[in-house]
């Protein structure tokens, strides 16, 4: 969660500077021999930082990978921008776009604005020759998504939706089991994200609770590296007036049930932004024939394991979900636990994302020097996004099914290039996707 600008916005005062140069977090890590020996065998790729409120976070990232240079940052307030580029050490500034794009040196842009500027900014970096990889999610509208799609179809750039859920140590624990055949047959998956977004930047009280929909659109669909074909989608309750003026929605919760492409799964998530009292929570269930895993109901407390055919007392157990960081390059290791500021909202309620960060970077890093797509490409980004898209649109007509449409339903997925010789992405390196494990 958070993807913009947070209302904890001051991320430098002096004491965090000091933290930010020294140890871990350095600024100084140009001369890191690991990264000098790696980059003397593949020029580094150039990147850009867009949006330095949550988007400050990967910049410690960025300056220990072996593979890029993070050599220019941009946000609109100037003084802001100086900070962060002074703390880290970081010359090229912008406080506008196109002069960002209008740099011949950046490879890609790593966008973190705030939703509403995620589909154009994508749309003129494809076409101003830039890679991009965006925060979620991809676009607010169906027509922007198509039209990334598109670019991304005509010029061969790469884009990459920086969806978190999908590369946290949760969701990479529970793939892991699925590509083995652990859980059996999918029979039903489901995932929720409640958060009540009071005292966030206002514009969140104009979003769509399905507008921002990916966290649990993602794993549901992710798992089996699956589309959705259609969705069915309720609105329930009521916020309160003034957040239905600016919304223009009324609901207080929306509730989704999708259909799974090419097969007999279904899939159920709901959201809510506002007027709904429930801790933060971004769960992912999964149940098969064989097992079956369900997220903690309170934060802090352990996920639960079931078994089948065991004695009713010892079906459930706790389990812990180990970390993921050896599948990274030793430098960046460290930051699927370390996190630069522990007192941004997002991380006090979104506990570090799972440890996302460095493999978000590190896929889309690697896709480009090893010329591959990253997982998500721009149809899976579009699917997932166009999902709760299209669930507002059916709640606002009485749960009336909506179809996906064919531009994000691509025949393109990692079972397909693995079986072409084509590495997976990184995160599914140890196994290939496996299909459904009968029961």
């Amino acid at each position: 969660m958070g993807e913009e600008d947070s209302p904890l916005d001051n991320l430098f005062d002096r004491k965090r500077q000091a933290a930010y140069c020294s140890g871990l977090l350095s600024a100084q890590t140009n001369t890191d021999p690991e990264r000098q020996s790696v980059m003397k065998s593949a020029r580094p790729l150039r990147a850009a930082l867009v949006g330095l409120g949550f988007g400050a976070e990967f910049i410690p990232i960025y300056q220990k990978h072996p593979l890029v240079e993070l050599i220019a940052i941009s946000r609109r307030d100037e003084h802001e921008l100086n900070k962060i580029g002074d703390a880290f050490q970081i010359e090229n500034r912008y406080t506008k776009f196109e002069d960002v794009l209008a740099n011949p040196d950046i490879d890609f842009v790593h966008i973190n604005s705030p939703i509403g500027d995620h589909g154009w900014m994508s749309i003129a970096a494809l076409e101003a020759g830039k890679h991009v990889m965006c925060t979620v999610p991809m676009a607010t509208t169906v027509a922007e998504c198509e039209k990334i799609c598109q670019l991304v179809s005509d010029t061969g750039l790469k884009y990459m939706m920086a969806e978190t859920v999908v590369y946290s140590r949760e969701f990479l624990f529970i793939k892991e089991l699925y590509e083995k055949g652990e859980f059996g047959r999918i029979q039903y998956l489901q995932a929720s994200h409640p958060q009540d977004m009071d005292g966030w930047p206002e514009y969140w009280e104009s979003m769509i609770p399905m507008h921002y929909a990916t966290h649990v659109v993602s794993p549901v669909l992710g798992l089996m590296d699956s589309k959705a074909e259609l969705v069915s989608c309720f609105g329930s309750g009521r916020v309160r007036q003034d957040i239905q003026e600016k919304s223009g929605s009324p609901f207080a919760v929306e509730s989704c049930h999708i259909k799974v492409a090419e097969s007999d799964v279904t899939a159920h998530v709901w959201r809510f932004l506002y007027d709904t009292a429930r801790q933060y929570r971004e769960s992912f269930d999964v149940y098969g024939s064989k097992k079956s895993f369900e997220w903690s109901l309170v934060e802090g407390e352990s996920h639960v394991m079931h078994t089948a055919k065991r004695p009713e007392a010892e079906i459930a157990e706790k389990v812990e979900i180990p970390d993921f960081a050896h599948r990274l390059p030793e430098p960046i290791q460290p930051f699927t636990r370390s996190i630069v500021d522990a007192e941004h909202l997002s991380f006090l309620q979104g506990g570090g994302h799972g440890g996302s960060h460095p493999h978000l970077i590190h896929e889309f890093v690697d896709s480009l020097q090893s010329d591959r797509d990253p997982w998500p490409n721009a149809a899976t980004s579009a699917n997932w996004t166009c999902v709760g898209i299209l669930a507002h649109e059916s709640a606002m007509n009485g749960g009336e099914a909506r179809s996906l449409p064919e531009f994000t339903r691509d025949s393109k997925t990692r079972v397909d290039a693995v079986e072409n010789g084509v590495r997976p992405p990184v995160h599914a390196r140890k196994t290939a996707a496996a299909p459904q494990a009968a029961s």
